[in-house]
């Protein structure tokens, strides 16, 4: 009986264990896989404030790229017109940004990119983008602007000249028509020159000395220049009846400048070859016909190692000054044309050849007339007004009874030809 019973038990018992050891060996595997479970999570989490911090990390970089486009963008528009503030303004972000990108790489070499808070700083730093590109268009804007002004200037030039060679261009035919001369060659002889001659090509000479005068005040103003501060450097302590008689002080700098070396030979061109006296008219009128009816610039490709050539550029450089040029056009690109002796193709540049162009044929002129050339003469200034010797610009003065009628500034000095004076240009005070 015993043994049958324990036979009966036995398997049981067996099948009991078994059990049992199935249940111990399942629960310590599934404390395996709980703690794998955390240590997966972990790692995905740590991956993802990673991937958060690299975001913000790049937030930042892309910020402070922005703020240097910006600050290049500002730094071009001060360039033109000339602001030394901007420029000192945008130099110093540039510089700030760039050591902030040089701090980025030395974390990012040592890893050392933490954030407290990633979230906002990827928030801040977008925000700063838009800002950085904001400012990038609106410097955009105002430099295509300020081109657009600078055209219209242009064009409103190139319409004044159009306007006036449209005049001249009538009133040329209009002569040839009543003379029935079929050449404008044949209006001027050499046996037939007088001072008249001379008078009429000082006129010339003026009027494009004025469309100069008017080109560079429109540029200046453009460039935010004060100009009541230029014209008291020009002519000091000048008080002018009309705002807009300014430009009388331009224009005797110009004068100044132009008309210097009038009286030599050579128009203090070096080089230039010095005819014997005896030959002088003959060469001098000769000279002043090859220049008469073309452009300066055509005359200067055709010879551009010619004495008017280098009158030009030499007259050039001493009426322009670099920072002058600088301020007016941003660059010294026409500066750099002349002294490597090319034509620069700007409409400013036309402006001052053309001006050029009639001062060298009022010189070849007055050589042709005489031997000697003729001479300048300028007013002191608190001089009485002398109708003789002078010609007033601002006739508005005459209108006050009180005023005492001296001379303010020469506009335009007078010349003397032969036993012939012709009046010098004068403002009044």
């Amino acid at each position: 009986m015993d043994s049958v019973h324990r036979s009966a038990i036995t398997p049981s018992k067996s099948r009991l264990s078994r059990t049992f050891a199935k249940v111990l060996h399942i629960r310590p595997a599934t404390a395996i896989d709980e703690s794998q479970k955390v240590k997966l999570f972990n790692e995905e989490d740590e991956k993802l404030q990673n991937r958060v911090l690299m975001d913000a990390f790049i937030a930042k970089v892309f910020a402070t790229l922005s703020s240097v486009k910006a600050a290049y963008a500002q730094l071009q528009y001060s360039q033109s017109p000339y602001d030394p503030e901007g420029i000192q303004s945008a130099d110093e972000i540039v510089v700030a940004e760039l050591k902030r990108l040089s701090e980025f790489k030395q974390s990012f070499l040592k890893n050392h990119i933490d954030d407290h808070s990633p979230e906002n700083t990827i928030l801040l730093a977008d925000i700063q983008e838009q800002k950085n590109l904001l400012k990038t268009y609106q410097n955009t804007g105002k430099k295509m602007a300020s081109q657009s002004r600078l055209k219209d200037s242009e064009i409103i030039f190139l319409k004044e000249k159009l306007e006036e060679a449209n005049r001249e261009n009538k009133s040329i035919e209009r002569r040839l028509n009543s003379s029935g001369s079929s050449s404008p060659h044949e209006n001027l002889h050499f046996s037939t020159l007088n001072p008249s001659n001379f008078v009429t090509a000082l006129k010339q000479s003026m009027k494009s000395i004025k469309n100069l005068v008017k080109f560079m005040i429109t540029e200046m103003e453009f460039a935010d220049w004060n100009l009541d501060a230029a014209a008291e450097t020009i002519q000091p302590n000048v008080v002018y009846v009309n705002k807009t008689h300014r430009s009388y002080a331009f224009e005797s700098f110009v004068c100044r400048e132009m008309f210097d070396g009038f009286g030599n030979p050579n128009f203090s061109v070096s080089g230039d070859r010095r005819p014997r006296k005896a030959k002088r008219q003959q060469f001098f009128f000769d000279r002043f016909m090859e220049l008469k009816y073309l452009k300066a610039g055509e005359y200067i490709a055709w010879k551009p190692s010619s004495a008017f050539a280098k009158f030009c550029w030499f007259k050039y450089l001493r009426l322009v000054h670099p920072k002058m040029e600088s301020s007016l056009f941003g660059n010294l690109n026409q500066r750099s044309l002349v002294t490597a002796g090319e034509f620069p193709e700007t409409t400013f540049f036309a402006a001052f050849a053309e001006a050029a162009k009639r001062i060298w044929l009022l010189h070849c002129l007055a050589f042709s007339l005489d031997p000697d050339g003729a001479s300048i003469f300028q007013v002191r200034n608190g001089c009485r007004f002398s109708e003789v010797f002078m010609e007033c610009v601002n006739e508005e003065v005459f209108l006050s009874p009180e005023n005492r009628r001296e001379v303010a500034f020469t506009v335009v000095p007078g010349f003397k030809l032969g036993k012939s004076v012709v009046q010098c240009h004068v403002y009044l005070s």
